[in-house]
């Protein structure tokens, strides 16, 4: 099945204690490269997303961005330095006895102090919140690939339908090479007749020019690996695996055999055909650089 490379697929799970969301976005790129976009404290997600995103897509230059929203704050710690504490205490008692002040310490009055007070958020159980960002991640994932299949169908569609037009061309020129032939015996025996005027015409020495030049513009092999290796454009589309780099490879090949007709044959048909193919095949592998 043919996917495209350009994509988008968003999701939002709620679950536990977490809100997640994810979303991704693609475009073309000759291999897998991914950049994510996670929340700082949550940096070991990094590896995890990228090892499930490879299970899941072949090519693409992917960026997915992740962002998770606590529901409660069991995680929020705030922690008494009692050394800072009892010293600010000490110190307080002796400005009061020095200076004969009244001793009305509060508790509240030491959390004004600096650093007596600390908040810290408990180290993120790593399982537990990977197992609260994959469901949102594979729904997006979900959602990502199907639209990459989508626009891959309509690219199919282009790629095969100009495909089927070069095997039109093939079937032309197929039909139009051994008449090259032909008219160029006629042409030869006419030349050769008004050079000669009455003189007797080697038709010996005719069929052997004749033969010559049938090989020399001979596409047989040509015509027969184009038509295998369209069919072979075809079967790849039923491919489960991502096909892109094998399709611009035969493309190439395509285009290889396209040339070498162009350079056998004189006759304007074949060579306007050609430039068709031509113009075609050019078509088809700006199409292929957007396959996976």
């Amino acid at each position: 099945m043919a996917r495209s490379m350009t994509g988008f697929g968003r999701a939002t799970v709620e679950t536990g204690n977490m809100t997640v969301s994810v979303e991704l976005k693609s475009v073309n790129h000759r291999y897998f490269e991914l950049y994510s976009r996670v929340p700082r404290t949550y940096g070991f997600l990094d590896e995890k997303i990228k090892t499930y995103l490879q299970g899941r897509v072949g090519r693409g230059k992917i960026e997915c961005s992740v962002g998770i929203e606590a529901l409660d704050s069991d995680d929020v710690v705030v922690q008494v330095n009692h050394s800072l504490a009892k010293a600010y205490l000490s110190a307080l008692n002796e400005i009061a006895d020095t200076y004969e002040l009244k001793k009305d310490i509060a508790a509240t009055t030491l959390t004004r102090f600096s650093d007596v007070l600390s908040v810290h958020k408990e180290e993120a159980d790593e399982e537990a919140v990977w197992a609260a960002v994959l469901p949102a991640l594979s729904q997006a994932c979900d959602n990502f690939i199907a639209m990459r299949e989508r626009e891959g169908e309509k690219l199919k569609n282009d790629i095969l339908s100009r495909a089927d037009y070069i095997l039109e061309m093939v079937s032309f020129i197929e039909e139009r090479s051994p008449q090259t032939v032909a008219e160029y015996n006629e042409k030869l025996k006419v030349k050769i007749a008004d050079l000669l005027k009455d003189a007797k015409v080697d038709e010996q020495r005719l069929l052997t020019e004749a033969a010559i030049f049938a090989d020399k513009v001979a596409v047989d092999e040509e015509t027969v690996r184009l038509r295998s290796h369209v069919e072979q454009l075809h079967h790849m589309f039923d491919e489960t695996e991502a096909i892109g780099r094998k399709m611009d490879f035969l493309v190439q090949e395509i285009n290889r055999e396209t040339n070498t007709i162009g350079s056998k044959c004189s006759d304007m048909d074949i060579t306007k055909r050609v430039l068709d193919m031509k113009a075609e095949i050019e078509k088809i592998r700006e199409q292929v650089q957007n396959v996976e």
